[in-house]
């Protein structure tokens, strides 16, 4: 079994991924070939967002957008320590403090009720993070920032395609970054990512960024980096773009059906209210977590942990980070979260074996 079956995807959108790709090698435009503006113009119409920067990766997206900010040293930039380590990373990248407030416990997603008290004179952005595929609180977050002139950035890694009350996430404030890392909902055969923005000002800004600062060729008008997202990355995003929202109307049943089959007997991630999850990771909370993943090993269920080391422990970020009023959510959280196979091509089958061997590995 595979935790995330990539290859059954690939089967189904085979003669038009191969399509896409041949045309690119066919054009030789390996970058910012016209595969590029396609894409960008398919992925904002679908956000509802004016404009897409397709760049690098899901990290060259959140780095972007900070430069774009003029996110500096000295600066602090809210967000929360339960996430992948890009979320952090960028943050130190521009020399700007990580500063981390405590999860809630049903959903993983920042608690908006902890960050007004958080704030202080040198925050400069919120970075919410939509874990598992769900977006965080965005309209008190939105709220939050309104009140205090700062700009929020939803780092929507994983879940693009998700709603929040009806509104596409990487549309839901000034800035949204998403990754096409291949395991997440929509993915590429590589790295890839993309920035989503309604402002002129800054979707000029990230454009410039991502080629080296250039205005135009060879005028380079800003500090920026080389975060392009190649033609063949872009060109097989669009291949996929077409059965994207049936994968995720299977990821919402999937993840409707591991819930109903695990009510009662594992404590899952919560969805809100006026929101939906594309269940980019399906996770339950488990005691005696080694255990049961050696058991499900042991029975052929593959698992993974998201994530078991919160960011103000790791090494690397323990003396760059400010914590407020502690994190015991997150930390405990970080010892009990387990992530179950998951992908838009599971079969029913295949829920209901990894079903019964979570029910035997709890002794249920």
């Amino acid at each position: 079994m595979q935790f995330i079956d990539l290859k059954a995807q690939y089967q189904a959108l085979k003669s038009s991924i191969d399509a896409r790709i041949h045309k690119v090698l066919d054009h030789g435009q390996y970058i910012m070939g016209p595969e590029v503006a396609e894409l960008e113009s398919k992925l904002a119409e679908y956000t509802g967002a004016r404009y897409c920067i397709t760049v690098a990766s899901g990290t060259e997206a959140l780095l972007i957008a900070l430069m774009a900010l003029d996110i500096k040293p000295g600066d602090e930039v809210i967000t929360t320590p339960f996430t992948f380590v890009a979320t952090a990373e960028v943050i130190a990248l521009v020399g700007a403090t990580p500063v981390f407030v405590d999860i809630e416990s049903d959903t993983c997603n920042i608690d908006a009720s902890k960050i007004e008290a958080a704030l202080t004179p040198r925050t400069r952005a919120i970075m919410p993070v939509s874990l598992y595929g769900q977006p965080a609180d965005m309209e008190e977050i939105n709220a939050i920032a309104a009140r205090h002139g700062l700009t929020v950035i939803e780092d929507a890694a994983q879940s693009f395609g998700a709603e929040y009350k009806g509104e596409k996430s990487c549309n839901l404030s000034t800035i949204g970054c998403t990754s096409f890392f291949p395991s997440k909902p929509l993915g590429c055969y590589g790295d890839g990512g993309a920035i989503f923005t309604s402002d002129d000002g800054l979707a000029r800004a990230m454009r410039e960024i991502r080629v080296h600062g250039q205005e135009k060729r060879y005028v380079h008008t800003r500090i920026g980096v080389g975060g392009r997202m190649d033609t063949l990355q872009c060109a097989v995003v669009l291949a996929k773009l077409e059965r994207f929202d049936g994968e995720v109307e299977r990821r919402l049943k999937l993840g409707g059906r591991y819930n109903a089959l695990l009510a009662g007997k594992v404590q899952t991630v919560t969805q809100r209210s006026g929101r939906t999850s594309v269940f980019a990771q399906f996770t339950v909370f488990v005691d005696s977590r080694k255990q049961i993943e050696e058991q499900l090993k042991a029975a052929g269920v593959p698992t993974a942990v998201h994530y078991p080391v919160p960011l103000h422990l790791q090494p690397a970020y323990k003396a760059l980070c400010r914590v407020h009023g502690g994190v015991p959510v997150a930390e405990s959280m970080s010892g009990r979260v387990m992530s179950l196979p998951m992908s838009a091509d599971i079969t029913q089958g295949d829920q209901s074996q990894i079903v019964s061997a979570l029910e035997a590995a709890l002794k249920l």
